[in-house]
């Protein structure tokens, strides 16, 4: 397994982002994740997934056999696909500018999606706003864990009618204040 300091190298890739984005909550096939991802050609998804896998960042949870080749069920694995606090401080400006290029381009990238499918319904869940808080670092730090408790209940599919939708949240401190 990589490093744990080597997680930011491996995650923000934007291919390996694309992947971690759509496993988010579920599990999928590689053939889902192939039609999930058309832009990326198929040599491309599986090296990216074989390096995922290496790194402990993705699971195969189940294997099975469809016309003489194994099919590969896929989900998170037991290391977060995340970049924690510790390791964005660690980052230099070009680190950091790079990770949230990749960030904002699968935000992009799933923005685009939406605007390529014909279902307009589908624009009835589209919202993005910006707020300006006011906080010292025990009020974010209650804000975070206040979040958590709202959102873990809508983190996997409960019933069936439910549609994934995305949620990215950015915190960008202000530097006059």
């Amino acid at each position: 397994m990589a490093e744990e300091q080597q997680i930011a190298d491996i995650v923000l890739h934007p291919v390996r982002m694309k992947i971690i984005q759509q496993l988010g909550g579920r599990s999928m096939t590689t053939t889902q994740l192939r039609e999930a991802l058309p832009e990326v050609k198929q040599a491309t998804l599986y090296r990216h997934v074989a390096a995922l896998l290496e790194a402990d960042i993705l699971a195969v949870i189940e294997e099975r056999h469809v016309r003489g080749a194994t099919e590969r069920t896929l989900a998170l694995g037991d290391r977060l696909a995340h970049v924690g606090h510790g390791e964005l401080q660690a980052m230099d400006a070009v680190q950091l500018r790079s990770a949230f290029t990749v960030f904002l381009s699968g935000l992009s990238n799933d923005f685009e999606r939406l605007l390529d499918d014909d279902r307009t319904d589908l624009r009835g869940s589209l919202g993005f706003a910006r707020a300006v808080l006011h906080l010292d670092t025990q009020d974010l730090e209650k804000l975070q864990a206040e979040l958590m408790d709202v959102l873990t209940p809508y983190l996997e599919k409960r019933k069936e009618g439910q549609r994934r939708i995305a949620l990215a949240t950015v915190l960008i401190p202000e530097t006059d204040d």
